[in-house]
């Protein structure tokens, strides 16, 4: 059977050229990485330890993909929405399952090219670790109570190096954390460079930067590695088709509603199409490009998800003021919490001491009180969407009304 075709973008086959293919080819065959990989050696980490040194059995980058896994932040993405939140749908893709999706693509891509997959996997699957409940809603959310105390912003990809390189204390390579902190798939760009960034106290900087000024900061980031690239823009590409698949399940449209006229096999396209074209404009190059084509059809679906979903209203009905508004009583609860210094408190028992704990491990501390507005962002980031509901429910009286509730089981089907 034949993969479907996309009417708005003819030129786009998901077949390479006999140049690409024959590059592709050599590629494979030889068993090396392309000039323009990131090597093994190269992985640059705060504390040059015996511990994580590479090794034939443990490569370095395989190391931080190894390191991603293990985290308490990992774990919980599985209960983290991706877009549709407060639904009765084990079939709906939740964060956990995203990033999965992100690794996968971002390893097509990279194979071709002769890329490092094992670093290619670390910032995939790290990508995210830093997201907040609720998605990119809870996020807007979380940004704005920050905002509004401290004059910072809050963004995920920068609190997944937070995770990564504070909170864990796990000695990530630079090259792993700036892969996640470029990863930025609001911000589609159809052809990406390297930074040359090439040690910490620069990376620090930008870090730093990203917090205090937002998106006139990270709007303009660029990964350091070709891999770091590949993740960028295999980001979009695992969502924009998925994330329609998911509207399809959840009742938000139809397989009419697109204007490609492909519904819910725009994602089988998208997957064969884009990474053929990246493919073709990349290999044997030092960037990752795309088409114009490739680029013009990628913006206008993410385009067109916006206005048929993640701006419908049912999705946004699920997030009343009243919802908006409970992120900044908890944000309050919270920092009284930590000034009246109990540990029997929540964000002193699953989040201040364990933090402690995994620290101390590795010979180092949590300042939590140095930044109380920080270390509460910490801890409403790190919290699942179950968590979030729990605890407003125990705090707030009435808050259970405001969170939507769709059972499994709808009045046409029993159980």
């Amino acid at each position: 059977m034949s993969a479907p075709a996309n009417r708005l973008a003819p030129g786009l086959t998901g077949r390479l050229s006999e140049r690409a293919e024959r590059l592709v080819a050599e590629n494979l065959s030889s068993g090396r990485l392309s000039p323009h990989a990131c090597r093994d050696a190269s992985a640059i980490r705060r504390d040059p330890c015996e511990r994580d040194r590479d090794s034939a059995l443990r490569p370095a980058f395989v190391r931080d993909a190894e390191k991603v896994v293990h985290l308490p932040a990992y774990n919980r993405l599985a209960g983290k929405t991706q877009v549709f939140s407060f639904r009765a749908n084990d079939d709906l893709a939740r964060r956990g399952l995203h990033v999965q999706l992100v690794a996968r693509v971002a390893r097509d891509i990279g194979r071709a090219l002769g890329l490092n997959l094992d670093l290619i996997e670390a910032i995939a699957l790290g990508h995210d670790l830093g997201h907040t409940p609720f998605g990119h809603a809870g996020e807007r959310f979380l940004s704005d109570v920050y905002h509004e105390r401290t004059g910072r912003w809050f963004f995920h990809n920068v609190q997944s190096v937070r995770v990564m390189d504070e909170l864990a204390g796990r000695n990530v390579s630079l090259q792993t954390l700036d892969g996640a902190l470029c990863h930025n798939g609001e911000f589609e760009l159809q052809r990406f460079e390297t930074s040359g960034l090439a040690e910490f106290d620069t990376f620090e900087r930008v870090v730093a930067s990203c917090w205090e000024r937002g998106d006139e900061a990270i709007s303009h980031l660029r990964p350091m590695t070709l891999e770091g690239c590949v993740v960028r823009v295999s980001d979009i590409i695992a969502y924009v088709g998925k994330d329609r698949q998911d509207a399809l399940r959840a009742g938000i449209c139809d397989e009419g509603s697109f204007d490609d006229g492909l519904g819910g096999a725009y994602n089988a396209w998208a997957l064969s199409a884009f990474v053929a074209d990246v493919v073709e404009s990349s290999v044997g190059r030092d960037h990752v490009a795309m088409s114009e084509e490739a680029f013009a059809e990628m913006r206008r679906a993410k385009r067109e998800n916006y206005e048929k979903i993640y701006g419908a209203g049912e999705v946004n009905g699920d997030f009343s003021r009243d919802v908006a508004e409970l992120f900044g009583k908890l944000y309050a609860h919270e920092l009284d919490a930590l000034a009246a210094g109990d540990e029997s408190s929540a964000i002193f028992a699953h989040h201040v001491l364990p933090t402690q704990r995994r620290l101390a491990f590795y010979g180092r501390t949590y300042d939590w009180e140095a930044d109380p507005d920080r270390t509460v962002v910490d801890f409403i980031s790190s919290m699942t969407d179950d968590y979030f509901v729990a605890t407003c429910q125990e705090l707030f009286p009435g808050a259970a009304s405001l969170f939507p509730h769709r059972g499994y089981f709808p009045a046409s089907v029993r159980p």
